[in-house]
């Protein structure tokens, strides 16, 4: 092959590769910012599908998933000790970001949630005291379940009191060197309100320390998607954007550390850089009154899927019925061919009323 030939093989797979990335393939990262002994992830770059970053959540909190998950980045770690919490700080706007910790390219980055996960809690964790905290500050949605409604009370959650947030006295505007930032900015005033959030969150949980101490598990899952607005207002090329990305880093490394140590060291914090995800997360509803309109969704009599838990439920009646069945045929059996002999007690009773006549 000449060097014409190699030239063509080397731009044809680098178009390749571009397409892939712009395909949704290559896009966004998953880091690890801080994570317990017990909780091992392996060095290298492997990539994880972003539909399982849930279930990459829920193993390391040691909850159980319906598919396998075979990526290498997660290892096996102690079995007996897990981790009291998991935080998960979802950035849009960039693809990476220059954080300390164990990094892993995101492959398919599609949206997901942590629903499963919160409510695997709710269910196993319920008569205690668990606390988990769903929030996306510019788009005020807010979901909190257990302790966290107690602990969260003063959490700023619309944007009207995060605007209000930001000028009081124990604002970050106070302490946060804003660079190129402005105040009078509307787009900056929202990036810089999802950093006030961070900050009030650690400052919330830490008057409620024993919250930390109990042993049910809490889920923190927080969506920022104010530097995708910076990004937007002044270019990904502009000295606000740059100054944005680096005061992000910083306030995610700080609000890393202020949670693991609440937790004694035993909490996983990873974040989740995408610029953009390839499809829109939707909620499937319908409503009551569609129900009488709905169509036939199983036109030719199909039988509907099993789950993982059919063969063990299917086990347990089985054995039981053979169990039951076989009980009954024994004790027929004794009953019919039973010797009324003269130590039974069919023989005293008779013999009494015998005796009585």
């Amino acid at each position: 092959m000449g060097r014409c030939g190699r030239a063509g093989w080397a731009l044809g797979l680098a178009a390749l590769v571009a397409a892939a990335c712009v395909a949704g393939v290559c896009g966004g990262e998953f880091s690890i910012l801080r994570s317990p002994q017990s909780v091992v992830f392996r060095d290298g770059s492997w990539p994880i599908p972003g539909e399982r970053i849930p279930d990459v959540a829920a193993l390391t909190m040691g909850f159980s998933v319906e598919e396998d998950l075979p990526w290498p980045g997660l290892g096996v770690g102690d079995l007996f000790h897990r981790p009291q919490a998991t935080v998960l700080v979802t950035v849009k706007g960039v693809d990476k970001l220059p954080v300390k910790g164990v990094s892993y390219p995101i492959e398919n980055a599609v949206p997901f949630s942590l629903d499963s996960v919160a409510n695997a809690i709710h269910t196993l964790f319920s008569e205690e005291t668990p606390v988990v905290l769903q929030l996306a500050p510019s788009e005020e949605r807010v979901y909190m379940v257990g302790k966290a409604n107690a602990v969260f009370e003063d959490l700023s959650v619309t944007l009207r009191q995060l605007r209000n947030r930001l000028f009081q006295d124990s604002s970050i505007l106070n302490s946060l060197p804003l660079n190129s930032l402005s105040r009078n900015n509307e787009v900056d005033l929202l990036f810089l309100s999802e950093l006030q959030v961070l900050h009030d969150i650690a400052s919330l949980l830490s008057r409620h320390k024993h919250l930390a101490k109990d042993h049910s598990p809490d889920l923190y899952s927080l969506e920022l998607s104010g530097l995708e607005e910076v990004g937007k207002r002044y270019g990904e090329d502009s000295q606000q954007f740059k100054d944005a990305s680096q005061i992000l880093v910083d306030s995610l490394q700080k609000f890393a550390d202020e949670m693991f140590n609440l937790y004694g060291g035993n909490a996983v914090v990873e974040v989740v850089a995408v610029k953009e995800f390839n499809s829109p997360l939707s909620r499937k509803t319908r409503s009551i009154l569609q129900a009488s309109q709905t169509q036939k969704e199983n036109p030719y009599n199909l039988a509907y899927p099993y789950n993982y838990n059919y063969s063990v439920i299917f086990n347990i009646v089985l054995w039981m019925m053979i169990g039951l069945a076989l009980a009954v045929i024994v004790i027929s059996y004794n009953l019919w061919n039973m010797d009324p002999g003269y130590d039974s007690i069919i023989y005293r009773m008779t013999n009494q009323k015998i005796r009585m006549d």
